[in-house]
């Protein structure tokens, strides 16, 4: 009965994970969020971009944000340098916990999936944050090779073109690295099987609360829905690029 409750936890947990990313995916396509919003931001950004001559500041912007997927994902080899430590030492770990003051002490077996379960999160965490990092590297590129606001040989077409071009790549760098940020959710909740699986449930269950009220119902996505007049679209550009109504 114990394993099978740790089986259903550890269930409920991958179903509050891919449920809520699969969730969240679909709901953006129609409803206002901090992920769609930003999408509209970067993409005007690049617009905007091209109408500069100096462009430091904007390369300056996509090395900053280069910068924190590479924090994010050296933390994760620390983390997991860690649980690989641990994993090493399991019978000695478990002699630890068992002088704690709250939780259960599984079989050893459970104990190491437990474990495993954590070394997976942060595997996929690192692997988000470096493709997110290699994308804002793919944008660094594009800043370069941008036209300049005189040339001619560049029409207007090409230019949006250009600009809905790298305004993608910075949209996908940007959702690789909300998903490797939620990963760090996930690992809390992983953190409370530690204690119990019902903790471990109950964790899961609050970490989707959080993110949904964060990415959909929070203050910060309506100062950025309000604060922001972005260009009208171009005749037949597809309406996913379409300006928010305030």
């Amino acid at each position: 009965m114990g394993n099978l409750l740790e089986l259903i936890a550890l269930l409920w947990f991958l179903v509050c994970w891919l449920g809520y990313t699969e969730y969240s995916k679909r709901r953006a396509a129609d409803r206002p969020c901090l992920s769609n919003t930003l999408d509209l931001y970067r993409e005007d950004w690049m617009r905007v971009m091209l109408r500069r001559e100096n462009r430091i500041a904007d390369a300056s912007v996509v090395g900053n944000l280069e910068r924190n997927g590479a924090f994010f994902a050296s933390s994760c080899l620390l983390i997991l340098a860690g649980i690989i430590t641990a994993l090493g030492y399991t019978q000695e770990v478990m002699e630890v916990f068992s002088t704690m003051p709250f939780g259960t002490l599984p079989t050893r077996e459970i104990w190491e999936l437990r474990m495993v379960v954590l070394l997976v999160v942060f595997i996929y965490a690192f692997f988000k944050f470096t493709w997110s990092m290699r994308m804002y590297n793919f944008v660094s590129v594009m800043v370069g090779s941008a036209p300049p606001p005189d040339d001619t040989k560049t029409s207007p077409a090409g230019r949006e073109a250009f600009a809905r071009s790298a305004g993608n790549i910075c949209n996908l760098a940007g959702d690789a690295f909300n998903l490797g940020l939620r990963s760090y959710y996930y690992a809390l909740a992983v953190v409370g099987w530690f204690i119990h699986p019902i903790v471990f449930m109950a964790a899961s269950t609050l970490v989707v609360i959080v993110l949904y009220r964060r990415e959909f119902c929070s203050t910060a996505l309506e100062a950025l829905r309000a604060g922001k007049v972005f260009e009208e679209p171009l005749p037949g550009k597809a309406e996913s690029s379409a300006k928010p109504k305030s």
